[in-house]
């Protein structure tokens, strides 16, 4: 199946809807007037669904893959900003290992896409 937009990508809706996620979970109580954290993560994960969607639109797969590695790099550094939150109570623990996971998963399914791509890339040489 040919995606013709990126806003047909399963990773970018996932992106969008974590981003929608975090800037719930940062806008109440200790977080939201912790000013450096809280604009952190938020750069952090709208990063991933930017990232997504410029590389999309570059209509070139070296292009794709690179801002795909960075859209995957993103989501680690949003799960260490989460880590860092409920260590200091900022996110109780539950919804730090809900975000955690959802994250994890965002990770592994934007590695599943690089990897299709660049075997793809690879396929296209031979």
């Amino acid at each position: 199946m040919k995606i013709g937009k990126y806003e047909e990508l399963k990773i970018w809706k996932a992106s969008v809807e974590l981003a929608k996620e975090i800037y719930r979970a940062t806008s109440f109580n200790l977080f939201a007037r912790d000013y450096a954290l809280r604009d952190q993560i938020r750069r952090a994960v709208v990063s991933i669904s930017s990232n997504i969607a410029e590389g999309f639109e570059r209509n070139n797969n070296n292009e794709f893959i690179q801002f795909l590695r960075i859209a995957k790099a993103s989501t680690g550094e949003v799960r260490t900003q989460l880590y860092i939150a409920a260590e200091i109570k900022y996110l109780d623990k539950e919804k730090y290992a809900d975000l955690n996971q959802r994250f994890y998963n965002l990770s592994c399914q934007i590695g599943k896409l690089l990897n299709y791509l660049r075997k793809t890339k690879r396929d296209q040489n031979k």
